[in-house]
């Protein structure tokens, strides 16, 4: 499941991600309210995690603002707000549950289990592509008689090419959403980890491939019948 973490504290932000990476969701990160609102148009999460300054009534407005653009999207709000009425407020104002600030790991984790579980009827447990599948619950990338287990990181990236099938993705985007923005890793672990799914697809004799577009990015394609073109490399990708 994909998670949109908003907190205005960059480290505030990296303790959530922490404790919900260990439950193996799928993690994006936002630091404003400008930020959350462009992720929200781009993607579809399972729950918000909000940690943002609601201090008055423009602030209650942003949360209007978010259930204009998805109306179902289950919103958990960390608040050191303690009066009955300002915890009515940003419930009233769109909020799902309210819980206080500092969060312990354990009520977080439970509370945003329950949140979710509403919707996790319309998130299929199988992805499918070709003659591959993807079990999203226990990171099995299979073919029709061979299935071989992924890492949290190669699980990731293989779900969002399956989930976006001939979608080009460029390295950029790539580092954004599988390593979030807030990262020391270097951009050459997007290739690095592209190497490893495609070893692992010709593995499974699969019928799908990872191509390289040059200039643009990756894209997750039937297997054409003709070996590929080797191409040069432009900045922010590799063959």
């Amino acid at each position: 499941m994909r998670i949109l973490i908003a907190a205005e504290d960059i480290y505030a932000a990296e303790a959530i991600c922490f404790m919900l990476e260990k439950e193996h969701y799928t993690i994006d990160i936002a630091h404003s309210e400008a930020e959350v609102l462009a992720h929200i148009r781009q993607t579809r999460y399972h729950a918000l995690v909000i940690d943002l300054s609601f201090a008055d009534a423009k602030d209650i407005r942003f949360l209007e603002t978010i259930r204009e653009l998805d109306p179902a999207v289950p919103i958990l709000f960390l608040t050191d707000k303690t009066t009955g009425d300002e915890r009515a407020a940003i419930l009233n104002g769109g909020a799902d549950d309210c819980l206080s600030k500092p969060a312990a790991a354990s009520e977080l984790s439970a509370r945003l289990h329950i949140l979710t579980r509403r919707n996790a009827a319309h998130d299929p447990a199988i992805l499918a592509f070709g003659n591959i599948r993807l079990d999203c619950h226990r990171y099995l990338l299979s073919s029709a008689d061979k299935s071989l287990r992924l890492n949290n990181r190669e699980y990731q990236l293989m779900a969002l090419f399956m989930r976006n099938p001939r979608c080009i993705f460029s390295t950029e985007h790539l580092m954004e959403k599988i390593w979030g923005l807030e990262t020391e890793t270097e951009i050459d672990v997007v290739w690095t980890y592209i190497g490893f799914l495609r070893k692992k697809l010709r593995s499974l004799s699969a019928e799908i491939e990872i191509r390289t577009i040059r200039g643009a990015g990756y894209i997750l394609e039937e297997v054409s019948g003709e070996m590929p073109k080797e191409t040069a490399s432009q900045p922010g990708t590799r063959p």
